[in-house]
């Protein structure tokens, strides 16, 4: 026989029933998931800010110049197949944080795309182009504003569409390891109390997530190209 719903008694003998509560955590599990993920994004975007703050004017100087080029390439060569995750110590050593360490690993693998895609969009601008600019006399900034930036731009995209989804793949990764209140320390907390359902949930919110950053950067794309940009 079902037990009677919980009641409470009142002076005067008179019993009133009281609904059951509702567990704290079922009630804000969403919201934490909503303030979770913000929380990727706010680390991305400095990460990824700071790479691109850095890595663009880089890759145009790297262009613009064949001795940098020649002396820098086999440093970029060296750095840029190294596992994000093998930067996130030496981030922790010097920053003494999980966040800001996080932050840096992030951007020490987002420039390298931007910085290699950007150099060689301006390697490749056609030499009848800046022959042209010295006919014309024009300064440095009218080439950088009437000719490489233009010529470029395409070439910048494709190495800001693979620096933003290194940067949302190396913040998960990296939330696992340090701890914190992102996703990927959720996942993994997630893990360690075997709730495989909520773990599912969470890889398919990453993927949906990266899917639309990258959609909405083809469609960044596709305003300033006039060839189809495939995914």
């Amino acid at each position: 026989m079902a037990s009677d719903p919980p009641s409470r008694c009142l002076l005067g003998g008179e019993r009133r029933r009281v609904a059951p509560e509702i567990p704290a955590q079922q009630t804000t599990g969403k919201m934490e998931f909503t303030e979770r993920t913000i929380h990727n994004f706010k680390r991305v975007a400095i990460g990824f800010g700071l790479a691109a703050l850095v890595g663009i004017p880089a890759g145009f100087v790297i262009g613009r110049s064949v001795f940098l080029s020649r002396m820098l390439n086999p440093i970029i060569s060296l750095l840029r197949p190294v596992s994000p995750l093998a930067w996130l110590p030496i981030g922790l050593l010097v920053f003494k944080g999980a966040n800001p360490a996080a932050i840096w690993t992030i951007f020490i693998c987002s420039i390298w795309p931007m910085v290699i895609n950007t150099a060689v969009g301006v390697q490749r601008v056609p030499q009848d182009y800046m022959n042209v600019a010295r006919v014309l006399n024009l300064s440095e900034w009218k080439i950088f504003t009437k000719i490489l930036f233009p010529a470029v731009l395409p070439y910048l995209l494709t190495g800001v569409r693979l620096a933003v989804g290194t940067a949302w793949l190396v913040i998960v990764a990296a939330e696992m390891l340090t701890g914190g209140v992102g996703i990927g320390f959720w996942v993994w907390d997630e893990w360690n109390n075997l709730n495989v359902s909520s773990i599912i949930i969470a890889i398919f919110v990453i993927g949906i997530v990266g899917l639309l950053l990258e959609v909405a950067l083809i469609k960044l794309a596709s305003l300033f190209t006039y060839e189809e940009v495939k995914a």
